[in-house]
């Protein structure tokens, strides 16, 4: 049984306050998750807030509290799915907080080229390959978040690091011609 399942079960009859502990328990993760998916600070904070409000009016319809984490995610997932597929204009995506130098490894460049490169990604495929690299879930467990078969999930996956790695290249190429 997991932590959380030990939580609902031996210490706290309340729910408001079971579901404030599991929902505190998700919500760096959670924002982190969103941030990476929706490459905006602001938004991201707003999709876990909606995540949030979601999960509450859903709690009683959970049948295995012991759950909640892989069920809140797919709340989040699917809400910033939503919003991606929302957006009219690519042109308004934000880029993650650039960094005002190099990192400790000096890797600024392959940062921003990282950045490039997921944006460049189609919704479908930067959900799938964010769970997999980023939440670093299985192929099965990002499934369930996104209510997706599993095959799909590793097609999706293919392809997108296909995309990844040319976009990287590119904006690496881009990047090096700058500097010349």
């Amino acid at each position: 049984m997991t932590d959380q399942g030990v939580l609902v079960r031996d210490t706290v009859p309340d729910r408001a306050t079971t579901f404030e502990r599991l929902g505190e328990g998700q919500l760096v993760a959670s924002y982190r998750l969103a941030a990476v998916l929706l490459r905006d600070r602001i938004e991201a904070e707003d999709a876990v807030q909606d995540a949030l409000l979601r999960a509450w009016h859903g709690w009683p319809r959970l049948r295995d509290p012991g759950r909640f984490e892989a069920w809140f995610q797919r709340i989040l997932v699917n809400g910033c799915h939503d919003r991606l597929r929302q957006r009219k204009h690519w042109a308004r995506v934000a880029q993650l907080p650039e960094h005002s130098g190099p990192d400790e490894h000096g890797r600024s460049d392959e940062r921003a080229a990282l950045r490039q490169a997921l944006g460049a990604l189609t919704v479908d495929q930067r959900v799938v390959v964010v769970l997999r690299y980023f939440g670093d879930l299985t192929l099965e467990q990002i499934a369930e978040r996104t209510g997706s078969r599993v095959g799909t999930v590793k097609s999706r996956l293919h392809h997108g690091l296909r995309s990844l790695r040319a976009a990287y290249e590119a904006a690496e190429r881009t990047a090096a011609e700058v500097d010349r």
